[in-house]
């Protein structure tokens, strides 16, 4: 078994680094636990789901800018098949985008962390949607379960 700050640095390598939050979203995804721990088993999943987030960053990166803006993650989320509004596309991009929302783009440690939450939260709420009417109904104690371990990541 490796912790997070192992992951962190078993993966920050070729020029690129990932942020703990970003370790710790991965490692939520991939346990469906706050556990800080992987074991083999996780580390080969999260190997290879990374190599396939830098092919999509790379295809959706047109201008080859080392960052993705609005219009190319609003691309990659629909590749994903996730349709956000523009009012949730720019607030991902300011929320994602490590300047604080100066350069209106997302760096690929990123670009992660922002697709892996868009595809968390949807397939949480995708379990209350069972209808697929685009609404759900939660408890607050349910809708705080849902939402703050991407927000604590």
């Amino acid at each position: 078994m490796i912790d997070d700050k192992e992951l962190q640095s078993a993966l920050s390598g070729y020029n690129q680094s990932f942020s703990l939050r970003t370790v710790h979203l991965l490692m939520y995804l991939f346990t469906n636990t706050n556990v800080r721990k992987i074991g083999p088993k996780e580390f080969i999943s999260v190997f290879y789901s990374l190599q396939n987030w830098r092919s999509i960053f790379e295809r959706f990166d047109r201008d080859r800018s080392g960052k993705i803006d609005a219009t190319e993650l609003r691309d990659a989320l629909l590749s994903l098949g996730y349709s956000v509004s523009p009012t949730v596309l720019d607030l991902l991009v300011s929320k994602f985008d490590k300047t604080g929302g100066k350069n209106k783009a997302i760096e690929y440690d990123n670009f992660i962390e922002c697709c892996l939450t868009v595809k968390g939260l949807t397939e949480k709420f995708k379990e209350k949607d069972t209808a697929y009417s685009g609404s759900a109904t939660f408890t607050y104690e349910t809708f705080m379960l849902t939402v703050l371990p991407f927000l604590i990541a």
